[in-house]
Order: structure tokens, then C-alpha cells, then sequence
């Protein structure tokens, strides 16, 4: 049987069933990779800055369609009721508390005061701690770059046992900023600074900036790419099969027996039923007499005048047609 498998022809077949099997799974892998891809969030078109003013309305909600907007903005911070947004990371991925790997730190929440009175809450940049000299307001008036956000829900941070010290907060929230800021009309959501031009920095009050991705929208499964994964896993099964029932087949062949076996159930000497060897006595008798019966006068004779030549050549006294065999009447 190992001389079987291993024969030339098994061998090609062996390593063309390893390269089928192998090729069909790694193509069943990349469409499901590229079904799991099509479900991720995606990037869409991230236009240039646009006027602070003309998205985000005073008095009114934010439109949802505005988050995540590059905007530009001009106007004075307020020193005086700048904030730090506790335990937060450089990003606006991770909630309050959520920091890893040393980065929990504050934002920087100061209001930026527009031309028209109203004022848009600004994270100016993040400083590890609430004494680093970067919470330094810088003065005069200045340009802000940056993108602007919804309000952040009050779960996105982690629930505290003790209230936050003065001049710290947790979340980003308008309806909070509204109570603790008094006396301003504000505009909904806040601003991510990621350029800020015109103020006056004051020595050492350079701040890291908080990490903003641009928008993204939700992608939807591509379910056509599953079923195309699902086909070449199939084809790599079916190659399998294939590969067992051909391996099979030539092992049995190759038995020994296998083929003297086929030849004498098939030969004419064999002893099936249909050849002369299942045929007993009685057969042969029966079959005799049905030919004597069938035979005629003139076959009689002629067997007669057979029989007695070939007596006299034997010098025996010829018989006559009685002693042949039969009568006609028989």
C-alpha cells in the first residue's frame, strides 16, 4: 500500500491537492477579510475649515450633521473661567478615567469669547497635571482651528465616590458649562483647538495637543464577500474528496487478486452458471437425446455410413444403422 500512495502518479496528485487546498483556503481568508472590513467605520470627506458661526447656531442645538467639522474661529479666551476636565487622555477616543499607560491627565476647557458676544468652549490642549505651567491662559486675541464636537453625555466618564475639586469637571457638558458658567449665552458642543494663531503665549505654557480623528461613517457588511469565502472553503473540501476517493480507488486496484479474480469471473471456463462447467450428466444426456430426436432419416443413415467406415478402418464388422444408435422412430 506504501508503494501505492507513494507511486509517481500519487505523488503528483498528493502535492496538486496540497496547492488546491492551501490556495482555496487563503482566498476563502481574504474574503472574509475584506467582509470584515467593509462593516468598519470609514473616512469620508473632510472639507476645508469653515466659520464656527454658520454651524453651530447661539441659543440652539448643534446639528448632528456638524460633528466632527474642521471650523475657524476668532476671539479672546476668558481666563477666568477656564477649566480642567479631570482624567482624561490626549484623545477624544477615551472617556474620563478610561486613561492608560500614563497619559491621565486634564483638558484644558477654556471659553473663547466671539466677536458677537457669544462664547464656544475650547480645549485649548492637555498638561499632565493641574499645577504644569502650561494652564496658562495666553493673552489678546486669537485664531482658533480646531473641530467641533457634540456635548459629551454624563456616563462618558467614570463614576466617582468624591465630588471633583473646584475648577474640575468630568465630562464636556453644555447643560453643565451653563450653570457653572453664568451669564453667557453659549453656543452647543466645544471645540477641539488643533491650531491656535494671534495670542501671546506666556513662557513655558506650550500645551500637547488632544487628538482628534477626522469623521467617519458607519460601513454596512458586504454579505456577497462572506458567501464568495463560504465558495472557496466548499472548493477546498470538495478537493479533499476528490483527492480520498481517487487514493481509494487506486489502492484497491492495486490489491493483489483484484485483477486474476475479475478475469475468472469473466473468462468462459469459469465456473459461473451461465458457462459449460455448471452442466451435469443428466444435462448432457437430455441434451443428447433432444438432438437425436431432432435428427432425420437421411442424418441417421449418413451417421450410419460414418460409423462403419470408420469400423472397417478399425477392422472391426461395420454396423448397420440399428447398431448406430437409434431408430428414426426414436
Amino acid at each position: 500500500m506504501l508503494r501505492t500512495l507513494l507511486s509517481p502518479r500519487l505523488v503528483g496528485l498528493h502535492l496538486v491537492t496540497i496547492v488546491l487546498v492551501v490556495a482555496f483556503a487563503f482566498l476563502g481568508r481574504w474574503q472574509l477579510g475584506v467582509f470584515e472590513e467593509s462593516g468598519r467605520p470609514h473616512a469620508v470627506a473632510d472639507p476645508a475649515p469653515v466659520a464656527l458661526t454658520t454651524l453651530v447656531p447661539p441659543g440652539g442645538r448643534m446639528p448632528a450633521a456638524a460633528g466632527g467639522r474642521r471650523v475657524a474661529a476668532q476671539g479672546a479666551y476668558d481666563p477666568s473661567r477656564q477649566l480642567l476636565v479631570a482624567e482624561r487622555a490626549p484623545t477624544v477616543e477615551t472617556g474620563g478615567g478610561a486613561a492608560t499607560g500614563g497619559d491621565d491627565g486634564y483638558w484644558l476647557l477654556t471659553p473663547l469669547t466671539l466677536a458677537d458676544g457669544t462664547v464656544i468652549p475650547v480645549v485649548r490642549g492637555w498638561v499632565p497635571s493641574p499645577t504644569d505651567p502650561a494652564t496658562a491662559v495666553p493673552d489678546g486675541a486669537v485664531s482658533v482651528t480646531g473641530r467641533v464636537l457634540p456635548p459629551e453625555p454624563t456616563d462618558f466618564a467614570r463614576r466617582r465616590t468624591a465630588p471633583l475639586p473646584a475648577g474640575q469637571v468630568a465630562t464636556v457638558s453644555t447643560a453643565e458649562l451653563v450653570n457653572l458658567w453664568r451669564g453667557v449665552r453659549l453656543r452647543d458642543g466645544f471645540v477641539v483647538a488643533t491650531d491656535q494663531t494671534g495670542a501671546v503665549p506666556r513662557a513655558g505654557s506650550a500645551v500637547r495637543a488632544v487628538a482628534v480623528p477626522p469623521p467617519t461613517e458607519s460601513g454596512g457588511f458586504t454579505w456577497r464577500n462572506l458567501a464568495y469565502a463560504a465558495q472557496w472553503w466548499i472548493f477546498a473540501g470538495f478537493a479533499v474528496l476528490m483527492w480520498f476517493h481517487f487514493v481509494r480507488d487506486t489502492v484497491r486496484a492495486a490489491r493483489p487478486g483484484h485483477a486474476a479474480g475479475g478475469e475468472e469471473d469473466d473468462g468462459e471456463g469459469g465456473s459461473g452458471e451461465d458457462g459449460p462447467g455448471a452442466a451435469g450428466p443428466e444435462d448432457v444426456a437430455a441434451a443428447g437425446r433432444k438432438d437425436v430426436a431432432a435428427a432425420g432419416p437421411e442424418d441417421v443413415a449418413a451417421a450410419g455410413r460414418e460409423h462403419g467406415a470408420a469400423a472397417e478402418t478399425a477392422g472391426a464388422p461395420a454396423a448397420g444403422p440399428r447398431a448406430a444408435g437409434a431408430s428414426p422412430r426414436e
